[in-house]
């Protein structure tokens, strides 16, 4: 089921990147912390939901056992809603899913996995894939630019200072999914139901931190009922969110690649829904994503 749950979370958070870019507003100062708002909203609402349904006990202890997690995690998606306010879509994503190249790094130093030839096949083509479609879709965004004659100011393209967001989200995201495979599947520190309403229920606590900083400080109007866009990205992102827990928990070393290669669904949805087309290279670096996606759900029959 683990693949399953990892292909779920891969739809899921593929959809949800679309709706973030959507909803992230150039001109909008305050953009992100809107953006984390909805996301920590619809994260509450589904845990109380989801722990009336099942029966469960919330124990407020479990925030803290889970908050260096759910710290790294919601440090690093605030840094990935910035980066979305200066960056293409196609750009950040293919940056900020390095992370599950991290987080694979990371457990084979601390937990050596035995896994074969085969495994190493299909995370190298998930890793190599998510870069090359990065470099391809970046030509084609200077090239759309250039034959428009619009001129960006470079912090704005591809510059430092806006590349710096989405190598932080790779790099504290990449931490994140380590630290959440050894609560849940090296050293089972906690249970996925646990670790999923801490999580949730942390995440909402910012958003209601977030929102009396932006409404009674900032003295900014903010109706959660007319964020169409963000609250679609939000209900993706929670969705994958529950999905992504279990996959984690049952094999976080493969499962975290996989995951990682979400990008490319969300270059697809754009496409579909920008009416453009994609070129050849894309289609084949897409094909080889797949193949190791494949490769990976494979594996273990083979």
């Amino acid at each position: 089921m683990w693949f399953l749950f990892a292909i779920l979370t891969w739809l899921s958070w593929g959809a949800a990147n679309l709706f973030y870019k959507k909803g992230s507003d150039t001109n909008d100062k305050n953009s992100h912390i809107k953006i984390t708002i909805m996301v920590g909203l619809v994260m509450g609402i589904h845990a109380t939901i989801y722990m009336f349904v099942k029966g469960l006990e919330f124990h407020p202890q479990d925030m803290l056992t889970y908050l260096p997690v759910s710290t790294l995690y919601i440090v690093s998606m605030v840094f990935g809603y910035i980066g979305l306010r200066y960056l293409e879509l196609s750009i950040a994503a293919p940056v900020q899913n390095a992370s599950g190249a991290v987080t694979t790094i990371l457990l084979y130093m601390f937990f050596p996995q035995e896994v074969s030839w085969i495994h190493f096949a299909g995370i190298i083509a998930i890793t190599a894939g998510v870069i090359w479609i990065a470099v391809i879709e970046k030509q084609q965004d200077d090239a759309l630019l250039r034959s428009q004659k619009v001129k960006i100011e470079r912090k704005y393209q591809f510059g430092f200072f806006a590349m710096l967001f989405p190598i932080l989200y790779a790099l504290i995201d990449g931490v994140g999914t380590f630290a959440d495979g050894i609560y849940l599947d090296e050293l089972t520190i906690m249970t996925e139901d646990a670790a999923l309403l801490a999580y949730e229920y942390t995440f909402f606590i910012v958003a209601v931190v977030c929102f009396i900083y932006l409404r009674f400080y900032k003295k900014v109007k903010f109706n959660v009922f007319k964020e169409r866009d963000r609250t679609y990205a939000a209900v993706l992102e929670t969705i994958g969110q529950f999905f992504y827990v279990y996959a984690i928990s049952a094999y976080a070393f493969i499962s975290a690649p996989i995951i990682s290669s979400y990008c490319i669904f969300s270059i697809i949805l754009s496409r579909i829904f920008l009416k453009e087309k994609l070129t050849k290279k894309q289609y084949f670096v897409i094909a080889i994503i797949m193949l190791g996606i494949v490769i990976l759900g494979l594996a273990d029959e083979l």
